[in-house]
């Protein structure tokens, strides 16, 4: 007995020299890293998830953060080259705030402190943002470049369920997943679009056109050598506020950080492109004379086209040299100014959204009206931008706090596929307000802790006796209130 024992752990030690010479072998004759996993040596493991993320903007790394941090398996995949989305690649820096009617600020969650450093100026610099963005995706797997081959579906009584996706990146070969939940999370619909889904009708509803028309995207513009004291001395002049914007244009403001309005100045300026428009400025005033701006819009940009990306971005780099010459001209302060570099990306307002479990609507919006099902709280004005059919965009209106329920972040007709950031399903007026990234960003964050908390239920099995409970621990333990 003791004699077989023996003879098997030498067998058992033989095998595992001869395994680990095969391993050596393959790595010394592949440029390829070859990772051994545990049960590789038997069968395969599923690639099993919890909760699988497309695309890194930071709505969906929140979810994922919440989720991960209670327990679930997350993943996020990533179509662009880089993860960091419209915060990092593209720049966005000028951050829209959300207050009710009594100008009382409605940020809430993690992203509230990014606002809180934003605006007591901690956080200001391209390299502030990226560390801001690294430290809450931090323990996040995140691939980069990831394509879409396949989606495997199954078909129940009144719902689909999504089961698994085939991708590859341009360095590795495809391989299939699985996960108990799926989130829209990218800027081009790469995961809604290819689910069959019915649309939500975009701008072209406001004015009865036969095509989908999107509101215009921005290319941050960034300025350094900019006398930011002569700008704000030179407004402070025409006070009061009504003064100002008599002179300026409307909604026209400077303060140590932050300058919009101005568009008595920019409409004067004639582009070069038909497709670029030069609107009212929001800028804002990074550090030593560096400032960002968002104000140059792009028509008809395809986001799901890298070719339609990459001829906007092109076009608007072709047009800043004459955009600053304009306001060296024409802005205060800007008389010694200098491009600063551009960003990689574009500021994608808008794209394919489709149907969920509730569509928000206008009335829901300006009424006020709260859901039992609140996972975010909104209040930004009906902001629409402006699209080539409609370039001067429209306002339909300042609403005060609203609700957003978790319905309209539950993809109709699927069981386990959710839409976060500008995928929210809420009918185009009411998008005008929802869209803004601190409301969409709490909506995330709030899925991601019930996500996490709520293991043993669908979402979609949530009922209002739940969401009681549900509030309940987010108000006590995230400080996150959702109910009047």
């Amino acid at each position: 007995m003791k004699f077989r024992f023996t003879k098997m752990r030498l067998s058992l030690s033989l095998a595992g020299i001869l395994i680990t010479a095969f391993i050596l072998l393959l790595r010394a004759t592949s440029s390829v890293p070859v990772t051994v996993h545990t049960k590789a040596l038997t069968a395969a493991a599923p690639n099993s998830y919890d909760v699988v993320v497309i695309g890194s903007e930071i709505q969906g790394v929140l979810l994922a953060r919440e989720a991960r941090a209670l327990g679930l398996n997350v993943l996020i995949l990533d179509p662009r080259s880089k993860p960091g989305g419209e915060l990092v690649q593209a720049q966005m820096f000028f951050l829209d705030d959300v207050n009710d009617n009594k100008h009382k600020s409605l940020v809430q969650g993690e992203i509230k402190r990014l606002f809180k450093k934003y605006k007591a100026g901690k956080i200001r610099k391209t390299a502030d943002f990226q560390a801001y963005y690294d430290k809450i995706s931090t323990g996040i797997p995140i691939k980069s470049g990831i394509v879409i081959d396949s989606l495997n579906t199954l078909s129940g009584t009144n719902n689909k369920t999504l089961k698994s996706m085939t991708f590859h990146t341009k360095d590795e070969a495809s391989l299939t997943i699985q996960s108990k939940y799926w989130v829209e999370n990218t800027d081009f619909s790469a995961l809604t679009g290819r689910l069959g889904c019915r649309r939500i009708p975009g701008m072209e509803s406001l004015y009865k056109g036969k095509q989908p028309h999107y509101m215009a995207a921005t290319y941050m513009l960034k300025f350094r050598k900019v006398d930011w004291k002569k700008l704000h001395k030179t407004v402070l002049k025409h006070y009061p506020l009504t003064n100002v914007r008599k002179k300026y244009g409307p909604n026209t403001y400077v303060d140590k950080r932050f300058a919009t309005g101005f568009s008595y100045i920019t409409k004067n300026y004639t582009s070069l492109d038909k497709q670029l428009s030069l609107r009212g400025l929001n800028a804002f005033h990074q550090k030593n004379g560096q400032v960002i701006i968002n104000g140059l819009l792009l028509y008809d940009v395809n986001p799901s086209d890298p070719k339609s990306v990459h001829s906007a971005i092109t076009k608007a780099r072709i047009e800043a040299p004459g955009i600053l010459a304009f306001l060296r001209k024409n802005m205060p302060g800007f008389a010694r100014a200098e491009l600063n570099g551009f960003p990689e990306y574009l500021y994608i307002r808008d794209y394919n959204r489709y149907e969920t479990e509730y569509v928000l609507d206008y009335p829901d919006v300006m009424g006020s009206r709260m859901f039992w099902d609140n996972v975010s709280i909104g209040g930004y004005a009906i902001d629409l931008q402006g699209t080539s059919v409609m370039p001067k965009g429209i306002d339909f209106g300042k609403p005060d706090r609203y609700g957003l329920p978790l319905r309209s972040f539950e993809l109709k007709s699927y069981t386990n596929v959710l839409v976060v950031g500008k995928n929210v399903g809420a009918a185009i007026k009411a998008y005008g307000s929802a869209r803004i990234m601190p409301t969409t960003a709490l909506a995330a964050q709030t899925i991601g802790i019930i996500l996490g908390h709520e293991k043993n239920k669908l979402l979609m099995e949530l009922n209002e006796n739940d969401f009681k409970r549900i509030h309940n621990y987010l108000k006590k333990d995230y400080k996150i209130i959702l109910q009047q």
